[in-house]
């Protein structure tokens, strides 16, 4: 089974699409890379996956169901995380959030759930961090306890915004290291980013610019001539 299926997909606010006339399909463990501009159509698309908007128009199917339909088995990373700077909440409170959707409303976190919250901290690297207020962080480190908490859900399906915006080299390699691992266990990563290096390792890159620019791996979608439509430049050699 297709892990994401998208036939003619329109997405967009109200009636209006953003970015029309979307197809593909993922296989578990693939990575697909949104790549644009500011107002190009990246966060529209994931949002869309993630069920926050409606599909204006055609099918899409999240692991063979309605997107928005399985929030245990999908986890989302928006640009801009929920501001929780006027809240005095520890770096782990944010990060045992990621628990809430396996929980519901009433059963208190297990011993797992507390082995899995430390684990994710790890990964990211902020559990040095870990009792620390989230608002006395630098701008990469609160980006790495969001990360965090998006690997406490364990989901089967990463949707990515932006991970690695505010964070230096080798907080861009962790995030490059995390999607690796992740996909090496069967997860499909969706990952939107405006850094062309990003798509490496990517089987499906799509160009955005308000419409598909350009579709498929990385050598073909990147060629120069689709550079320059999107970004008004082509990459150096």
């Amino acid at each position: 089974m297709h892990s994401i299926k998208i036939e003619q997909l329109g997405v967009g606010y109200t009636k209006f699409p953003v970015v029309d006339n979307i197809s593909l399909s993922l296989e578990p463990g693939a990575l697909l890379v949104l790549i644009g501009t500011n107002g190009s159509g990246k966060s529209t698309i994931l949002k869309t996956m993630a069920g926050l908007l409606a599909p204006i128009s055609g099918s899409l199917e999240i692991l063979g169901a309605p997107s928005g339909s399985l929030p245990k088995r999908v986890a989302y990373l928006p640009q801009h995380p929920v501001s929780t700077h006027t809240l005095p909440l520890r770096v782990r409170d944010v990060v045992a959030m990621g628990r809430f959707a396996h929980l519901g409303l009433f059963r208190r976190p297990s011993t797992n759930d507390r082995l899995i919250v430390d684990r994710s901290m790890q990964r990211t690297g902020i559990d040095p961090q870990a009792n620390k207020p989230i608002r006395d962080l630098s701008g990469g480190q609160q980006q790495r306890t969001h990360l965090a908490q998006v690997l406490t859900r364990q989901a089967e399906i990463l949707l990515l915004d932006e991970p690695t915006a505010g964070l230096d080299i080798n907080g861009r390699k962790l995030v490059a290291d995390l999607i690796a691992s992740e996909r090496a266990r069967g997860v499909t990563v969706v990952m939107a980013t405006h850094e062309l290096q990003d798509a490496e390792n990517a089987n499906t890159v799509m160009l955005l610019a308000q419409r598909v620019v350009s579709i498929g791996p990385p050598d073909v979608a990147l060629r120069d001539e689709y550079l320059r439509e999107c970004f008004g430049f082509t990459q150096p050699h």
